[in-house]
């Protein structure tokens, strides 16, 4: 078996390495899926010397079948939805409306707990590196990347520390760029290559997001000079 990261601190260090082409450039900011990949994505902002924020997905469920995802929202209000499991599903508008309000209630309770009273990032015409802990299916990822474009980015670049070569090689058509540092086969679980691979706690995310900026010319949240 392959070596395993030591924590989501050590992959953070050793994806942002990997990451280093978009080092110092200002329309650059780094978004985090909360909750496990904020301490890896804390340490890819460092290496880039850029703005940190989390980009929050909900995955709304079919009704009685909720582990079945017929779309999901995100961060900024975007709500992206797979019409053909709608209608396969005979989901009514009214039903898919209810799911979205009982998970944009969560998102923005979420919101609330890690960003504080700030606005979320405006993605339009920059480019966004999206980072969690790890990739199996992907399908959260896919719908953030999904959303982003929906916002407005310029460019959506996906950065994992450890993936499925398959899952890795199925995001090159959907994003402009995506960076898995390590891609072992079997693969089994995201979890299975970390020593330790306890769950990030909610004030932990909020500590990391209000830390101050690794570069003392960069605001972490805003990616403004100050």
């Amino acid at each position: 078996m392959a070596a395993r990261y030591r924590d989501r601190t050590h992959a953070g260090r050793e994806l942002g390495s990997k990451l280093l082409e978009y080092a110092d450039k200002r329309d650059v900011i780094v978004l985090a899926l909360p909750r496990g990949g904020v301490p890896v994505a804390f340490e890819v902002a460092a290496a880039l010397h850029a703005p940190l924020d989390v980009f929050i997905v909900r995955k709304l469920g079919v009704p009685g079948h909720e582990e079945y995802a017929m779309g999901a929202i995100a961060t900024g209000g975007v709500r992206v939805l797979d019409e053909r499991v709608v209608r396969a599903t005979g989901v009514t508008r009214a039903q898919l409306d209810a799911v979205t309000a009982t998970e944009q209630r969560e998102l923005e309770r979420r919101e609330r707990q890690y960003r504080g009273d700030r606005p979320p990032p405006d993605v339009a015409g920059r480019t966004a590196i999206l980072v969690d802990d790890g990739l199996a299916t992907g399908s959260t990822m896919r719908a953030a990347v999904e959303a982003l474009r929906e916002e407005g980015a310029a460019r959506v670049v996906v950065g994992v520390p450890i993936a499925p070569p398959e899952t890795c090689d199925a995001f090159r058509d959907i994003v402009d760029d995506i960076v898995c540092a390590r891609t072992p086969e079997p693969f089994y679980a995201v979890g299975l290559w970390y020593e330790d691979f306890s769950q990030t706690t909610d004030q932990e995310v909020h500590e990391l997001l209000n830390r101050p900026a690794a570069s003392p010319a960069v605001s972490r949240i805003t990616g403004e000079p100050r």
